[in-house]
């Protein structure tokens, strides 16, 4: 049976000019995510990984080339309108967690959910936080503000919210950047654990641990993805 593309690239490059000086960040990238795939890209710092994971994220555009996501071709869109799709088909976790400390866990979570164009009513919001909260075993915090959590709690805070939409793919920061070891690895374990259920994930990450954990792992180098470096160890 086909699997379903979730996420395309095709021929992405993304050029930035300063000073009459052009830098190539991409240059010529395909990407292909499916359904229930978990993929990692890896690569030096500067070799592009931030870009790729922005555009992905469609918190930024291409100079050139075509992006499709849930069907939709992406990669001329406004300001608004990349919002609009990024908060109902991408769940984003930084490596910063960029949660809001002055709300609680609950308002954390729900904010994605108040900014869409289908309005929920109180109870789906309410319904949904606690199934993204269940996920990541993170039941009893609700009430919690961030700054009162370990950053591994706030990391699982942070992979609640991205889920709290059921995103077409999960795009994943260097998720461990601000952790120690231990929760790291606690950290990986729980995005191992929602790939195993059907998450759809891609992963930025520096630790060659972390990224052979993906089934789909690819190589940046230069803006370039180094393709004999792309193992697909499971369907």
């Amino acid at each position: 049976m086909s699997r379903k593309s979730k996420v395309k690239l095709t021929n992405i490059t993304k050029k930035f000019v300063t000073n009459e000086m052009e830098t190539r960040a991409l240059q010529g990238v395909n990407l292909e995510i499916f359904d229930g795939e978990y993929v990692s890209i890896s690569g030096p710092s500067g070799c592009g990984k931030s870009t790729l994971l922005t555009i992905l994220g469609l918190l930024d555009t291409p100079t050139s080339g075509e992006y499709i996501i849930g069907g939709h071709d992406v990669s001329n869109l406004t300001v608004n309108q990349r919002a609009s799709i990024r908060n109902k088909h991408i769940g984003f976790v930084f490596q910063s967690f960029n949660l809001i400390d002055e709300l609680s866990v609950y308002d954390n979570i729900a904010l994605p959910l108040r900014y869409r164009q289908d309005a929920l009513t109180n109870s789906e919001i309410e319904e949904r936080v606690k199934s993204s909260l269940a996920k990541v075993d993170m039941s009893h915090r609700t009430q919690h503000k961030p700054n009162q959590l370990s950053g591994g709690q706030q990391q699982r805070i942070a992979i609640a919210r991205a889920l709290v939409n059921s995103p077409d793919v999960l795009l994943v920061d260097e998720p461990t950047g601000n952790l120690d070891s231990k929760n790291g690895d606690l950290v990986m374990k729980l995005l191992q654990s929602l790939n195993d259920n059907g998450t759809t994930i891609c992963m930025v990450t520096h630790d060659p641990r972390y990224a052979d954990m993906a089934s789909t792992q690819l190589h940046l180098l230069d803006g370039v993805m180094n393709e004999s470096l792309h193992m697909e160890l499971a369907v």
